[in-house]
């Protein structure tokens, strides 16, 4: 199941409209409609709006897992939130991949500089 069968699974679940749920995580129903329907897919701002909501992880609404309130360990959360992936010591103890594949040290580097830049753009 995608994230836009899911979406609406809960929504009809709660016995909701699009309308209803639109406003109360401050969306439009025309954006809300589009997800739904798999034209677009929602930022993270609104995934977590819309999990925090139905209380299920943005996981189950992605479709990375069927449990619906499979949440990590507040403890295993606090530390991979913490992590900063600058640090050497930190890349050095873990395999960052995509797709798979391990990156190379060179694409972890470059990665971490494309996301600077991305936010320098934006500040």
């Amino acid at each position: 199941m995608n994230y836009g069968n899911r979406i609406a699974k809960l929504r009809e679940e709660k016995r909701m409209t699009q309308e209803e749920l639109a406003l109360k995580i401050g969306i439009t129903r025309a954006a809300l409609s589009h997800y739904e329907n798999n034209r677009r897919e929602p930022e993270y701002q609104t995934l977590q709006k819309i999990a925090d909501f139905f209380s299920v992880s943005i996981d189950f609404l992605m479709g990375r897992t069927s449990k619906p309130q499979q949440h990590l360990d507040p403890a295993v959360r606090g530390f991979a939130d913490s992590l900063d992936l600058s640090d050497e010591a930190i890349l050095e103890q873990f395999d960052l991949s995509i797709d798979g594949e391990k990156l190379t040290a060179e694409e972890t580097r470059r990665f971490i500089a494309f996301i600077r830049a991305e936010r320098s753009m934006k500040a």
